[in-house]
């Protein structure tokens, strides 16, 4: 277990920021400069561009920096996580996307300047567990089934092809309900689902962050009708209360698809083999993090 006691060293300080990720800003790299530098830290940043992050994240790591700050999307932030490992520098993952999910989680629902203010002078090392399927980590949640074709729709529409965006929207929606999942959840007997959500301990809502386990929710809605009913108690109330969901803890999982499952990771795009294994793993990544009554 790390020392959540003593206040990690932060000598050398590698930042990549996504100047045109949707909550970085104009200014990202001076606000950068003045806070850290108000820490007494000379960082070294960089600005790639958007197809260039994960080769910059992999550069930035390879100095070996005590801590790496990725002021960027959930997807880069992922990137981060996946490359750092269990065993490499601390990595700081702030709110510059549009979702957040991963910064959120960490930090709460602040401004990033706010958050590395408040990391830089009370900051504690902290393990982040999560999933693993098909060579990939996640931090937060992974969609699993027909609802994640729409993560094609949204990537449209965050690059502004509203176009693009219907026309995916439509799609997906044409083949929601056409290929469920079979899916048994630690040994268990095998089930159903037109949807199987995974949820971190850090992101579920019932689980302690230190629960050795994944949330399972597996989805069933039989038609456009309770597709709308699971919406609306997303948003008035927990969508877990709805009778069209299932939930329990997960440790491992098999999951079955007559072709290859669409997933949403993180809020990323991806495909997976059609007969694919999810497990828990309770060292994703080492993020610098809040103390827990600061969170």
């Amino acid at each position: 277990m790390p020392d959540t006691t003593t206040r990690p060293r932060l000598a050398k300080v590698e930042v990549v920021a996504n100047l045109a990720s949707g909550g970085v800003g104009a200014d990202a790299r001076e606000e950068l400069e003045r806070i850290l530098g108000e820490a007494g830290i000379s960082p070294n940043i960089r600005l790639p561009e958007p197809g260039g992050l994960v080769d910059s994240l992999r550069a930035g790591l390879d100095t070996g920096p005590d801590l790496l700050i990725v002021l960027a999307g959930d997807g880069t932030a992922r990137a981060a996580a996946e490359l750092a490992g269990p065993d490499g520098p601390l990595i700081a993952p702030l709110a510059g996307g549009t979702m957040n999910m991963l910064p959120h989680a960490v930090y709460g629902r602040r401004p990033w300047q706010e958050a590395l203010r408040e990391l830089l002078e009370d900051g504690v090392e902290r393990d982040i567990g999560g999933g693993c399927i098909g060579g990939h980590r996640f931090l937060c949640a992974a969609i699993l089934g027909s609802p994640a074709r729409l993560g094609a729709a949204r990537e449209a529409a965050r690059e502004g092809d509203i176009a693009g965006a219907v026309q995916k929207a439509r799609k997906a929606f044409q083949r929601a309900f056409t290929g469920r999942l079979r899916y048994s959840i630690d040994g268990g007997p095998r089930a159903k689902a037109e949807a199987l959500v995974l949820m971190c301990p850090i992101a579920s809502k019932i689980m302690n962050d230190e629960a050795p386990a994944l949330e399972a929710a597996a989805l069933n809605p039989r038609g456009a009708g309770e597709v709308v009913r699971l919406g609306i108690n997303a948003i008035v109330r927990d969508w877990r209360v709805d009778p069209a969901v299932e939930n329990q803890p997960c440790r491992r999982a098999r999951i079955w698809g007559a072709h290859a499952i669409p997933a949403l990771l993180d809020g990323e795009s991806t495909m997976l083999p059609p007969a694919s294994e999810v497990y828990f793993d309770p060292r994703i990544c080492r993020v610098l993090a809040l103390p827990v009554e600061e969170r």
